[in-house]
C-alpha cells in the first residue's frame, strides 16, 4: 500500500512517481526491490510447479486438471 500511495499511473509521470519513491520516500527503494524481487520470486515459482506437473505427467489426471482448470477462473 505505501507504494500505490505515491505512484502515479499516469504514463508522463510513472518514471518520476518511482523515481520519487525510491529517492525521497523513507526505504522506498527497499520496498521497490522488494516488490520487484517477490514478483519475479512467484513467477519462477509457477513456472517450476508446471514444470513438475509436466514431468511428472500429472496433467493426465481428470482430477487435477479439474482442480487446475477451476484454480484459474
Amino acid at each position: 500500500l505505501l507504494l500505490a500511495a505515491h505512484y502515479t499511473a499516469d504514463s508522463t509521470l510513472a518514471f518520476t512517481s518511482v523515481s520519487h519513491t525510491c529517492r525521497n520516500v523513507q526505504y522506498g527503494w527497499l520496498l521497490r526491490n522488494l516488490h520487484a524481487n517477490g514478483a519475479s520470486l512467484f513467477f519462477i515459482c509457477i513456472y517450476l510447479h508446471i514444470g513438475r506437473g509436466l514431468y511428472y505427467g500429472s496433467y493426465l489426471y481428470k482430477e487435477t486438471w479439474n482442480t487446475g482448470v477451476i484454480l484459474l477462473l
